[in-house]
């Protein structure tokens, strides 16, 4: 059953509240809030530079370093939130499972999860190992506590990936395209009385509490917000959301809305199941390019905020393209309480960094109350 939202914690906290967390809360704001996904990455030459002497995962471990990243990209594209430099699989090593981003390739994982013995051996008791994000936030939080020249706060965002889509990294090894590993782990469940039937629901339980706690580490440093990314769930099926995921991602959203802060729940290719995630209870539902954002907002309804949903690829558009798209997602949001101003996925490299600023800009023009 879809909580009533906001709760009073989230009232609470959107008091005085920079219009990023007022948007996400549904609250009225002077203008659209905006900020991007993978704003702080490949794209940008500032990001490229320290990738010559860090590796991805040496940036996200290194407090000084990806907060420094996060910071530059914020400042220099203009936004409404900086959300922290991090990767989805960072809690993998605290729970004894080893990984690594091979070029070409992405995430890798060497030792997939495949029976009941290697779940019930993954730990749950190490989250103060991923404490270098925590550290990470607050020294953004610092850096961004005096208000900007428009006296409005910038928001801060924590995230953690999604219960289905950290499952799925970890059983298939890597990205997918057709997840039969991970689904053969969660069709099993459904045939009660075999052993193989308490692998999935083990994971999801051991998944949520470490995620759980991830997040609070954010949020006590100073995450305003904290997006879940459900990166997969496109490739389930309404019913398959439904029985297998939909409980243990309603935890997780729910756990961290109780913390105090407003939760984003993001997924892509997700159109046919926006209803079903709208019933986790997030605060704000990302939607991808894939559906108008008019339809989208229909099919989470009326009570709930979303983020998006420009093409991300839109960015390689000539100008007068550019704005036009711009300002069709602005059209269809219709100045209603609750719109965050994003893309439908992250940016890619080889974006041009000057027209995801123009993008900003236009956003802030074109949505001025």
């Amino acid at each position: 059953m879809t909580q009533s939202l906001p709760n009073q914690l989230l009232v609470e906290h959107a008091s005085g509240a920079s219009r990023f967390v007022r948007a996400c809360l549904r609250q009225p704001v002077d203008r659209t809030p905006v900020w991007f996904l993978r704003q702080a990455g490949r794209y940008m030459p500032e990001y490229m530079a320290v990738r010559k002497h860090h590796t991805l995962l040496e940036i996200c471990r290194t407090p000084a370093v990806a907060s420094e990243v996060t910071i530059t990209a914020a400042e220099r594209l203009g936004v409404d939130a900086a959300i922290i430099f991090a990767d989805l699989l960072l809690p993998f090593t605290p729970m004894g499972l080893d990984f690594e981003f091979v070029a070409g390739e992405g995430p890798v994982v060497h030792t997939p999860i495949r029976t009941l013995e290697q779940v019930e051996a993954l730990q749950t008791d190490r989250i103060d190992e991923l404490s270098y994000v925590a550290r990470s936030i607050e020294l953004v939080a610092k850096h961004f506590a005096p208000p900007r020249a428009d006296g409005d706060q910038l928001g801060i965002i924590g995230f953690c990936g999604a219960p289905f889509t950290l499952a799925s990294y970890m059983i298939e090894g890597g990205s997918s395209r057709n997840y039969i590993e991970a689904k053969k782990m969660m069709y099993a469940s459904g045939v009660a009385g075999t052993p193989d039937s308490k692998a999935w629901p083990l994971l999801m339980e051991k998944l949520v509490k470490v995620l759980i706690g991830f997040a609070r580490q954010q949020v006590e440093a100073g995450a305003d917000v904290i997006q879940i990314f459900d990166s997969w769930a496109g490739a389930l099926s309404v019913e398959d959301y439904r029985e297998f995921c939909l409980a243990p991602t309603t935890e997780l959203v729910q756990s961290v809305q109780q913390m105090g802060v407003p939760v984003i729940y993001f997924g892509v290719d997700t159109a046919s199941l926006l209803p079903a995630m709208r019933e986790t209870g997030a605060d704000v539902i990302g939607l991808d390019w894939r559906t108008p954002l008019a339809e989208g907002w229909k099919a989470v309804g009326p009570g709930c905020a979303v983020q998006g949903n420009l093409d991300p690829i839109a960015l390689f558009a000539p100008e007068e393209v550019l704005k036009r798209r711009v300002a069709e997602v602005l059209q269809q949001a219709a100045g209603r309480p609750g719109h965050i101003f994003n893309l439908g996925h992250g940016i890619v490299p080889g974006t041009p960094v000057d027209n995801v600023i123009r993008v900003v800009e236009w956003v802030k023009e074109l949505s001025q109350v």
